[in-house]
This record gives structure tokens, C-alpha cells and sequence, in this order.
């Protein structure tokens, strides 16, 4: 269980939360959808009552198993297996390294007593590894990375060697494997999961959604996959950006829906009868107080009108949206990019071999394969990022490369949101970035926020504004729409649309696909290169 009391949020010197007693509170059966705008707290709000930072006024109280899956997991050890990383969730893993120690002894002891040492201590391990579920545990775990379509191959490769998606889902895939039910597993764990759908394919979102209905522990849930949200929630917290306040609703995902629409009007209607009667109120006091006699009826006329709009609640204005608009292209050469029989691996283990294609001058490119198969990597070896095994890239006359990465790993994260756009374009005026940052819906003292302390829907963001001022004729973009609200999303699929330079895409959001019109398909690992048609859609959701 977990109660906030009195809690305040603060990014900087932004106020984004204020909840004053502890109506934020979840208690096993809760399934709460965390939802509000990008940069209304979500994130922050999670990772406090996740332990992962403080609070900037009041106390959380915490009881029972957590499983906390921040939206950007950040491992320690990248050389531990990915099966070693998902079995760590109930210590299995080390159990298991020291169980084949001590059965190695045995085997290998001449001395009796160093053998019986090791059959004493083998079964003592074995007694530890079998009240944690033992081997049916073990088989659960695979069973949920087999749902989460994490193959047998990615769980026995080093995490550095994965992708940053296989990552993610081994990292749900531990939390998930720690709060199951069966084999030992603890059913009473309150999740906090940060966007869980990003990088599923469409079976393991509607395994997912199974899974959550089912847990009997505490949840909440920042997503914007409204589909998961509608079949899972049982409450909502509604996190106000304007009025930097949390609304508590009590009920499924449609009948929010319903509420805070009705809610709305209500204040809507409240504000403009309190604003009549205000305005009838001071003209009334303004002819009173021509009158010495009359003047103090006329002041107490005045601060009733103040007092009466002071009472009501703020009404929501229209949401700002932020202006994204890609980049008018450098010239270029005719191909600006040229990809050259490029293969890479990571010490023995293959990831594509001897892939070639060209990114034609205003070309549209959409880079589909399953998860593993090599997208993201394709894309940091284009940008320079990363170093090909064998092969290159050859660049044309006048290239300009802009990289989005999924990881956001473009953005310094110890630098603040304004030395992150200079970074991006040493060579902007100050006013011109300003008034980019404005159009990003950055100002004030957001400029002087840690880049590390943006949600990532902001992140999205700030790495588009970079975008934006880099006069780039080739974007690679890796899964420009994660992490973004359905009108920031609209507003990047405009700017698709309209940008006239070449574009090299991989996603999840056939949305986005549709919005780049894309002319070619590169499939991977392979490398096959293949004219787009519309049953390429249906590949992207469950790639």
C-alpha cells in the first residue's frame, strides 16, 4: 500500500502538484490510471511514490512489495543475462550460480568432507530455491518473457548486446515475474509502471492487459494506450497541468471520461453566472460610490463580486500545443546517404550482414523487422552513433543528418533544457532558440530544468526542437511518437506530412507510417528492400 499525505511537486522552481491529505492513496484491488498532459507531473509523481526521488513537501508511507518501471530503465550491470536479470526479481539467479557451484563440488571433491560440505550446503540451497517457487518459478518467468516475445536467444545474450526495447520488456518482464500469482510469486505487489505498452507488439498489449486485471495488488498506470487504460482502470487520477492540482475519480476509464466532461461544463457554467453577477455588482457599487453616503455599501458591493469569483473553481483553458514543424532541408546531393553491404555484430552474435540501400534526396523510408531484429542499431549506425563490424556508410555532398533516438540518448540529462539546445545549435541566435523553446512549450525557469528531470514526453520534445533548428535534409527518427499525448502525437504527424527532406522511420505507430506516405521498406535482419504497400500496417503492430 502507499499514501501520500499533504504531497507538493516541483520541477525546478514549477509547482505540478498540490494534494493536500492523502487522498492519493492505493490500496490492493486499485487500478489507478495516472493521466494529465505532457508535463503535467506523471512521471515525477510516480518515480516519488516510487522511492526514486522526494517529494518537494509532505511524507510517503509505503507497506508491502513494490515493482516500479520507470519509463527510461537504466540497469547497472549491462553484462548480467537477460534471463539472470528477469529471475533476479526473487534472488533465483544467484541461487541458481551457487547451487551449480556447490553440484560441481560434489562432483569434483576427492576429500569426503569437502564432498558432504557440498551436499550439505547444495541442499540447503535447494531448500531456499524451492520455497521461491524452485523450477516451476522458473518456467512462469519463461513463461511471461515468451508472452512479452522476448526469445530464448535474447535472454541468454548479455543486456548490451539487446536492444533498447528488449531491454525494457526484460525489465517489465522481471517486475511482472516478481507480482505473479502462481510458483511463489507475490500477488499483493503494488505496480507503478510508466508507459508499459512502449515496444510490445499487439499480443503481448493484450497479454498485458490480461495480466493486469488480474492482479490482486495495488496498480497505477501512466499510459497512453487508451485501449489498456479503458480494459484495466477501476480509478483515475487526473493530473491538472493548469490548476497543478490532482482530480480523484472513483470509476472506470469511459465513466471518467463522462465525469470530468460534465465536470467541465459545470465549471463552466458556475464561472459565467458568478461572472454576471460580479460584473452587475461592481456597476452597482460604481454608482454608489459617486455618493459619499453610499461609499462604504459600494466597497462591500466590490469585495462580495471578488469573493464570489474567488470561490470558484478554475475553469481549464484550452490546452497549449506545442508548434512542431521539421526542419526546411539543406540542399543536398541526389543521394545524401548510401548504405554499403553494412553488417554488425556484437562479438559472436549476429544482427544483420551485408545490408544495402540508398536514402534517395526527399526520400521516405520506413525500416520494419521483429523485435531484435536490428532497427534501432540500423538507425545509430546511419547517424554515426554506433561503428559497423563491416561495411559503412557513405555520405553524399551537403548530408545533414537529424537523430532522434528512442532512448533519448541525444539529450545530456545533467545539463538543463536550455544548454541541451545550444548543444543542438552552437550557432542560433539566443533569441532564435528562445523563441524555439517557446514554440516547444518551454519557457521561464523550464529552461534552467534538468534535462534528467523531464518526463518523457517532454524529452520528445526538447530532442524535436533540437530537430528543428538543425536544417537537417535526412531525419532518422526511432519511435518519434512514444511517450507523447494524442495532440503532441497529431502534431508530429503533421510535421511528417509537410517536411520535404528525406526521412528514415522505425515505429510501433502505424499512425505514423501513414503519416510519412513512406515509398520503400527495408526489412531486417535481412536487408530486404521492397516497395511500401498497405499490408505493411499490419506488420508494424506486431513487429
Amino acid at each position: 500500500m502507499i499514501t501520500a499525505t499533504d504531497l507538493e511537486v516541483r520541477a525546478g522552481i514549477r509547482t505540478l502538484l498540490t494534494a493536500p491529505g492523502s487522498a492519493l492513496r492505493v490500496q490492493a484491488g486499485d487500478r489507478i490510471g495516472l493521466v494529465g498532459r505532457n508535463g503535467a507531473g506523471k512521471t515525477t509523481t510516480l518515480r516519488i511514490l516510487a522511492g526514486e526521488g522526494e517529494p518537494y513537501a509532505g511524507t510517503v508511507t509505503r507497506s508491502g512489495d513494490l515493482g516500479y518501471l520507470p519509463q527510461d530503465p537504466r540497469e547497472g550491470n549491462l553484462d548480467v543475462l537477460g534471463k539472470d536479470r528477469v529471475l533476479s526479481a526473487r534472488g533465483l539467479d544467484s541461487l541458481l550460480r551457487e547451487m551449480e557451484k556447490a553440484q560441481a563440488l560434489m562432483a569434483e571433491a576427492v576429500d569426503e568432507t569437502v564432498r558432504d560440505k557440498a551436499v550439505r550446503k547444495y541442499g540447503q540451497l535447494e531448500d531456499r530455491f524451492a520455497a521461491l517457487g524452485g523450477y516451476v518459478a522458473e518456467s512462469e518467468a519463461a513463461r511471461i518473457c515468451n508472452s512479452l516475445a522476448l526469445p530464448e536467444r535474447a535472454l541468454e545474450q548479455p543486456l548490451r548486446t539487446l536492444s533498447g526495447g528488449q531491454r525494457r520488456r526484460i525489465e517489465l518482464a522481471r517486475i511482472l515475474f516478481s507480482a505473479s500469482d502462481g510458483s511463489g510469486g507475490k500477488s499483493d505487489t503494488t505496480l507503478l509502471l510508466d508507459e508499459p505498452t512502449n515496444h510490445l507488439d499487439a499480443d503481448s498489449i493484450t497479454w498485458l492487459r490480461g495480466f493486469l486485471q488480474n492482479h490482486d495488488g495495488g496498480l497505477i498506470v501512466i499510459s497512453h494506450d487508451v485501449e489498456l487504460l479503458e480494459a484495466v482502470v477501476n480509478k483515475v487520477w487526473f493530473l491538472d497541468a493548469v490548476r497543478g492540482e490532482a482530480d480523484i475519480y472513483n470509476m472506470g476509464w469511459k465513466k471518467y471520461l463522462d465525469a470530468r466532461a460534465t465536470d467541465e461544463q459545470r465549471r463552466v457554467r458556475e464561472r459565467a453566472n458568478a461572472e454576471k453577477k460580479a460584473s452587475a455588482l461592481k456597476q452597482q457599487a460604481a454608482k454608489l460610490g459617486a455618493k459619499a453616503t453610499k461609499a462604504a455599501a459600494a466597497h462591500q458591493m466590490v469585495r462580495r463580486a471578488e469573493k464570489l469569483m474567488a470561490e470558484l473553481d478554475d475553469v481549464r483553458v484550452a490546452d497549449k500545443v506545442a508548434r512542431i514543424r521539421f526542419p526546411e532541408p539543406a540542399p543536398c546531393s541526389r543521394t545524401p546517404l548510401m548504405v554499403k553491404d553494412l553488417t554488425k555484430l556484437y562479438g559472436s552474435l549476429e544482427i544483420f550482414t551485408g545490408v544495402n540501400f540508398a536514402v534517395d534526396k526527399g526520400s521516405r523510408v520506413v525500416v520494419l523487422g521483429l523485435n531484435g531484429a536490428g532497427k534501432t542499431t540500423m538507425l545509430k549506425l546511419l547517424a554515426g552513433v554506433e561503428t559497423p563490424t563491416a561495411g559503412g556508410v557513405e555520405q553524399g555532398r551537403g548530408l545533414k543528418v537529424g537523430y532522434f533516438a528512442q532512448e533519448h540518448d541525444t539529450l545530456d540529462d545533467q545539463a538543463t533544457v536550455w544548454e541541451n539546445i545550444r548543444h543542438a545549435s552552437p550557432d542560433a541566435g539566443e533569441q532564435e532558440l528562445r523563441s524555439l523553446l517557446g514554440a516547444f512549450m518551454f519557457s521561464g525557469p523550464q529552461l534552467e530544468q534538468p534535462a534528467g528531470t523531464l518526463s518523457g514526453g517532454e524529452k520528445t520534445r526538447l530532442a524535436l526542437a533540437g530537430l528543428v533548428s538543425s536544417a537537417a535534409n535526412v531525419l532518422l527518427l526511432d519511435e518519434p511518437t512514444n511517450n507523447l499525448d494524442p495532440v503532441s502525437r497529431e502534431q508530429v504527424l503533421d510535421a511528417l506530412r509537410s517536411y520535404a527532406g528525406a526521412v528514415v522511420l522505425v515505429t510501433h505507430d502505424p499512425g505514423a507510417a501513414e503519416a510519412l506516405n513512406p515509398e520503400r521498406v527495408i526489412m531486417l535482419p535481412d536487408g530486404t528492400e521492397d516497395h511500401w504497400s498497405q499490408d505493411y500496417l499490419e506488420l508494424i503492430q506486431l513487429a
